[in-house]
């Protein structure tokens, strides 16, 4: 939450919600702040907000409640791997948000992912690395046990 407040305090005008959820108890906790963000700073804001924390998401909606079928796809395979601790970025909230993270890609839709700082693709990328088992892979990378890998034990 602190980095998040930090995050806002740089910033200099109203822009994009952040949402960064974090598990606690059993449960998902979805906390967001207003980022504020200048339309020529937002290049490098956007290379600082992907790089912040080890999965971040731009999506429509939150992790909470999605607002597209693709978001929500990618909100379940995330949570599928166990994967709750991420950020999520609402672009919904802000249009500069939402073309200024498709430019700095080069990636024309949303959602968005990202695993350290690196852009791994959107709905069906990862669907795909979900599918072949390759997000398995790239988390372990991270650092993040997939609990399908848990679940696999279990039925055996």
């Amino acid at each position: 939450m602190l980095s998040l407040i930090r995050s806002g305090a740089q910033c200099l005008r109203s822009g994009a919600s952040a949402y960064l959820s974090r598990q606690a108890e059993g449960r998902v906790w979805t906390a967001s702040a207003r980022l504020l963000c200048s339309a020529p700073g937002l290049q490098k804001e956007l290379g600082e907000m992907v790089r912040k924390d080890k999965v971040v998401v731009f999506m429509k909606g939150t992790p909470a409640q999605p607002m597209c079928g693709f978001s929500n796809a990618v909100v379940q395979i995330l949570r599928m791997h166990g994967v709750d601790d991420y950020a999520a970025y609402n672009v919904l909230d802000d249009q500069d948000l939402r073309q200024g993270v498709k430019d700095f890609s080069n990636w024309p839709t949303i959602p968005q992912v990202y695993f350290n700082g690196e852009f791994v693709g959107g709905c069906d990328i990862l669907l795909q690395m979900h599918q072949n088992g390759d997000l398995v892979e790239e988390l372990k990378k991270l650092g993040i046990r997939s609990a399908l890998l848990d679940a696999e034990k279990e039925s055996k």
